[in-house]
């Protein structure tokens, strides 16, 4: 990362009119994360020690996110949209007595990636004054073409206006610009709008810094991280490319995918080597794997930490605040809510454990719940080490299980139970004998009067 200050323009005013929403196109989320939230963590890893973001009028949730996911950034309204240079001035006052680095960059091009904006820089703090973001598309038709000679950068064609040997040129522009601090303002505030529709295009800097003489070039990205987003269509199809590059990066950092198509990320997920994740699993914001830990099919993590060892699933859901320790078995068609399991312990089928503690090395049986809310507020159970909770129990809380305890199957719990005790709470079974044959012979007669 370069030692050069940087202040990043994140243009983010759009409506998103084609994606039929009442949502800011840059609030939709890409894995877990909304758009602009990739864009702003990505700047903030390459260094960008000043932030602006350029929202529309009436985006007051828009602002709101942008203070959550990056305090520090200011935010300034573009009150009329006249074009992609007006949205950048509209940020005029935080461009004043920059040195360095100045970026401008789209909201909704969430995959960009920190070695590509780090390529930017890089041109720039080699002497370039104007720096473009290109990259090659077999299928340009479209977008803007970039044209060089001898290395610079010489305009920026757009496709309507392009002779039949420029729409040849598949090096096309991504929009993501680079600007040297001191020359920045001057560059923006010179475009002009002599065009069809009257309004003011960053494309144009290329055209001005170049009839100041000053330097301008192009660096290349991939496509796929320069896309934008304008469509639902255009939405999921940046999220292939996201889970993709997430199961890429998994693969290649040592964990196992049986099926990883079929396996899906967020944007923070963190998964150590030898972890192995089987069919059709998906992970929510928040979720850490440790190694050796397996996820099993069908299962749905978020919020969760998994410890080293551990088996979750199949079909498990674990929600926030679960922690597993080591070697923890969650079993099939178990939910665990707020929930922190000890080494060892195992709930291996059809339970909910939610606002508990399970201690190292206890059993949870099967249709065991923790009825942790009374209506109005949450209550909490403690279950001690090597305590047996026999299947289809009820803990109702506030209720603690003290170390060693026994709770026989179908038994409601209410009160506290001691340590190496053993609770019952349930009705005491009746036998009759004779009784199911009388039983059976009432019910078919009546059966056979109604009929």
């Amino acid at each position: 990362m370069t030692l050069r200050s940087c202040h990043s323009v994140v243009l983010a005013a759009g409506l998103g009119t084609r994606m039929k929403s009442d949502l800011p196109k840059v609030m939709h989320p890409v894995g877990g994360l909304p758009i602009v939230g990739h864009v702003l963590k990505v700047l903030g890893q390459t260094g960008s020690s000043r932030l602006s973001v350029v929202t529309g009028p009436g985006m007051p949730e828009l602002e709101e996110l942008v203070g959550d996911l990056a305090p520090d950034a200011r935010c300034f309204v573009q009150t009329d949209r006249l074009g992609t240079a007006h949205a950048a001035l509209a940020a005029e006052k935080a461009l004043e007595n920059v040195t360095d680095d100045v970026l401008v960059l789209f909201g909704d091009t969430p995959l960009v990636t920190a070695a590509t904006v780090e390529k930017v820089r890089g041109a720039l703090a080699g002497g370039a004054d104007v720096v473009v973001l290109g990259f090659e598309t077999d299928t340009p038709f479209g977008y803007g073409r970039l044209l060089t000679d001898d290395g610079r950068l010489v305009a920026i064609r757009e496709e309507k206006d392009a002779s039949d040997s420029e729409r040849k040129i598949t090096f096309c522009n991504s929009g993501i610009m680079g600007f040297a601090g001191e020359k920045a303002l001057g560059i923006l505030q010179a475009i002009g709008n002599d065009n069809a529709k009257g309004e003011y295009y960053l494309t144009d800097a290329v055209e001005v810094a170049n009839a100041k003489g000053l330097k301008v070039v192009a660096v290349a990205g991939t496509e796929a991280e320069t896309q934008g987003i304008n469509t639902r269509a255009q939405l999921a199809a940046c999220e292939a490319d996201f889970q993709a590059s997430k199961r890429e990066q998994f693969l290649e950092s040592g964990v196992t995918l049986l099926a990883p198509e079929t396996v899906f990320f967020a944007h923070d997920t963190v998964i150590e080597p030898d972890v192995i994740i089987e069919q059709n699993v998906v992970f929510g914001t928040g979720v850490t794997v440790r190694s050796g830990a397996q996820i099993r099919s069908f299962s749905h993590l978020e919020g969760a930490d998994v410890g080293n060892g551990a088996v979750v699933g199949p079909y498990a859901r674990l929600r926030p605040g679960t922690v597993l320790g080591k070697d923890v078995r969650v079993g099939n068609f178990v939910e665990a809510k707020n929930a922190v399991f000890g080494d060892g312990a195992k709930a291996n089928h059809l339970s909910y454990v939610g606002d508990a503690r399970v201690g190292e090395a206890s059993n949870i049986g099967a249709g065991t719940i923790t009825c942790n809310y009374d209506g109005f507020l949450k209550h909490h159970t403690h279950i001690g080490t090597g305590t047996f909770v026999g299947s289809n129990s009820t803990l109702v809380a506030p209720v603690t299980l003290g170390d060693g305890a026994f709770v026989a199957a179908g038994s409601v719990i209410t009160r506290d139970v001691a340590g190496d005790a053993m609770a019952f709470g349930r009705s005491r079974q009746q036998s009759k004998d004779g009784m199911a044959k009388v039983l059976r012979d009432k019910l078919k007669k009546a059966k056979n009067q109604k009929s």
